[in-house]
């Protein structure tokens, strides 16, 4: 069963899609000081949910991330790893992925880069 949800905030769209598997965050727009707080409330919601075995960050379409996000996305890693999900970044590219880098946080997570005709699982 496959589910979708989406919410919209000051310059962010996120989208929640549900399957047997995990579920799948996908953001577009901007991650900042204003919207964080819809992006918080929603991953809490899904990462309340019972039996949910990953959930998967897709940042592909995301163009802009502050600290305000980046506080964000390691609250919800800390709160996957205590309940014993996996959580994964996804399209992580330009200056998220560089903000990440920078402060050396981006070897907290998995990510795993999308592209045309499969996945391929990175490690850092």
């Amino acid at each position: 069963m496959t589910t979708t949800e989406s919410t919209t905030a000051r310059d962010l769209s996120i989208s929640v899609n549900d399957s047997e598997e995990g579920a799948l965050v996908s953001l577009s727009g901007r991650v900042s000081v204003d919207s964080s707080p819809t992006l918080r409330e929603q991953l809490h919601a899904v990462l309340k949910r019972p039996s949910l075995p990953s959930l998967t960050i897709d940042l592909a379409d995301l163009t802009y991330l502050d600290c305000s996000g980046v506080a964000t996305l390691i609250e919800a890693l800390r709160i996957a790893r205590n309940r014993k999900a996996l959580l994964q970044l996804r399209g992580l590219r330009d200056r998220p992925r560089h903000l990440l880098e920078v402060t050396g946080l981006l070897r907290l997570f998995e990510t795993t880069e999308r592209t045309s005709d499969s996945s391929v699982s990175e490690v850092l």
